[in-house]
């Protein structure tokens, strides 16, 4: 049985029409035009060329988002993935073409090159100066020299809109705009690659493409790409689109690079990735060209959604080839384009030195108090041991952490904790681990550079209050006992949580408790050990039965939260029955 859509409409027929008017309500300088499903400008100068395109839904903010002043002066729309009418066309045509004449842009799609393309005709019956051009910027297919369909318009089109428009709007000829924009279409390649297809209004997914793999150049309808692979790392990804784009195989050079030669970029959200994944790519992408052998250079770089497929997970490029002319028009203002695409050369600048005790020293300069009693070189080997396991006992525990936190937090916790303790686990042998003072403050600060969120901070806290505790007494079960009271005692100060408020202080202050028990009845470090571990191993446990106080677990409702245990106060019980472990 097919799983129920997850969407936000009232009814699949309806999608078109009333996203079309949520769009003109929120902008005053719209109008929807009576009885079709027809974006224009509210006001338009009828002696300029208009600009008209569209085509199916679904590829929000194409199009209605491109008509504006310098852009579009209409657009249609059509039912989702799907060409509108011939008589929504040429409504839209008839009402913005004045004497400037009109010229309409479509993508190379079956359905809109005969409805737009029949009714230019019969505009141009009713005595309008009409043109039509024809954008095919897919790199995916090479040309085999049959059949008619040709390639396909994708999020290149986006540019001929933004260059044609510049030029109407600054009042040039219906003849130059026209030529303006087939230059334009003839100078630009895409490819893009999906991770997921997309779901249309009122129909369940189609899972087509498998985890961990991805369709390379597919299109923009959620039809199937030109091949299947293995996922790669978005770095080998974007080296893999922009090979095809400039591709001078045999069916291809569909876009030749010059090294110097000026370009523009464009990196599409084909719907569901993230701004982090284009963010990613971006950078990948412009290192990419600006290296040999391409070393063109990226004069503009625009990021975000220009051409999407509904809600499909991926990104496409886009390279066009500038001139003075092209660079002109696409910095020319426009309410719907970016208001900037320069690229940054200086992306850095130099950050200050941090006052001594941040925890960003490097763990070879902690060293010992001046004129501290050491550890033995046996008790040395024994806390290096101990942290050794600790660690490892989180990075085993990552996938229990992630699952519970999943049901009571925001699903980061087993990341998070395993990334500082891969990172602690790197840099242990650098540390001193002569005094316990200085082991606290290099593993806090390991922790603080490794360890994002709360946690990092928390965990500094905690080793950075311990160490001022340690430095001040002779390293001793009781001044270890001390020293994790102190920690747990800072970590509720700054962070505000207590015991019952199901954090980590649910497991640490019952083994402080304990520890400090065990060291009262004259326990060495392995007994001191052993009771904090089974105290702070109870007390995870416990969390299950108590109302979040603090962290996003207090936004969960309790009978969700009973269903796991506090992941921060588990991950606390693990290491230190693994430090307690290796110490018996």
């Amino acid at each position: 049985m097919a799983a129920a859509p997850r969407q936000l409409y009232n009814s699949p027929t309806d999608v078109v029409g009333e996203m079309l008017e949520g769009v003109v309500l929120c902008n005053p300088a719209l109008r929807r035009l009576e009885g079709y499903n027809v974006v224009v400008r509210s006001e338009i100068d009828r002696s300029k060329v208009a600009l008209i395109s569209g085509g199916g839904s679904g590829h929000e903010p194409s199009h209605a988002g491109w008509v504006a002043p310098g852009m579009l002066t209409g657009a249609v729309a059509g039912s989702v993935f799907a060409s509108p009418s011939t008589a929504s066309v040429l409504a839209a045509i008839m009402h913005v073409t004045g004497s400037g004449g009109c010229l309409v842009i479509v993508k190379n799609y079956t359905g809109d090159r005969l409805n737009f393309g029949l009714a230019c005709e019969q505009a141009k019956a009713a005595g309008l100066d009409v043109q039509l051009v024809v954008v095919g910027d897919d790199c995916a297919i090479p040309d085999r020299g049959i059949g008619i369909a040709g390639r396909r318009g994708v999020a290149g089109t986006v540019f001929v809109h933004k260059l044609a428009g510049s030029l109407a709007d600054a009042g040039a000829s219906l003849a130059e705009v026209a030529a303006m924009a087939q230059t334009t279409a003839s100078s630009v390649g895409s490819m893009g690659v999906a991770l997921r297809s997309c779901v249309l209004p009122g129909q369940a997914r189609e899972e087509r493409i498998a985890d961990g793999m991805m369709e390379v150049g597919l299109g923009i309808h959620g039809e199937p790409g030109a091949m299947v692979m293995e996922l790669k790392p978005v770095d080998l990804i974007v080296d893999l689109l922009l090979e095809y784009i400039t591709s001078t195989a045999p069916g291809r050079s569909y876009l030749t690079l010059a090294p110097g030669e000026p370009v523009a970029l464009l990196v599409n959200n084909l719907g569901s990735s993230t701004q982090i994944e284009l963010s990613i790519a971006t950078r990948r992408a412009v290192a990419t060209l600006e290296a040999p052998p391409y070393s063109v250079k990226v004069e503009r770089v625009y990021v975000g959604p220009f051409m999407t497929a509904l809600d499909m997970a991926g990104v496409s490029l886009s390279v066009l080839k500038l001139t003075h002319e092209r660079l002109a028009a696409l910095d020319t203002p426009c309410a719907a384009w970016p208001a900037s695409g320069a690229v940054n050369r200086s992306p850095t600048v130099a950050a200050p030195d941090l006052p001594s005790g941040a925890g960003t020293g490097k763990p070879e300069a902690i060293k010992p108090p001046a004129g501290a009693v050491l550890l033995s070189a046996e008790q040395s080997a024994a806390v290096g041991g101990a942290i050794k396991a600790a660690a490892e006992a989180v990075q085993a525990a990552e996938g229990s952490l992630t699952a519970w936190d999943e049901i009571c937090g925001d699903g980061d916790c087993g990341t998070t904790l395993s990334a500082g303790a891969a990172t602690l686990l790197a840099e242990l042998p650098s540390y001193s681990l002569e005094h316990p003072a200085s082991v606290a403050r290099a593993v806090g600060g390991s922790l603080e550079r490794s360890m994002g969120g709360s946690s990092g901070a928390l965990y500094s806290i905690f080793l950075n209050a311990a160490a001022n505790t340690l430095a001040a007494a002779p390293p001793t079960p009781a001044a270890f006992a001390a020293a994790f009271a102190a920690g747990g005692a800072a970590m509720s100060k700054y962070g505000g949580a207590s015991v019952g408020h199901r954090t980590m202080l649910d497991a640490m202050v019952p083994a402080a408790e304990a520890m400090a028990a065990a060291a009262a009845a004259g326990q060495g470090m392995p007994g001191v050990l052993a009771a904090g571990a089974a105290a702070a191993e109870a007390g995870a446990d416990a969390t299950k039965e108590m109302a979040a106080g603090a962290g996003r677990a207090s936004y969960v409702p309790q009978a969700t939260l009973k269903e796991a245990p506090d992941p921060g106060a588990k991950a606390v019980s693990f290491w230190l029955g693994a430090a307690s472990a290796s110490l018996s």
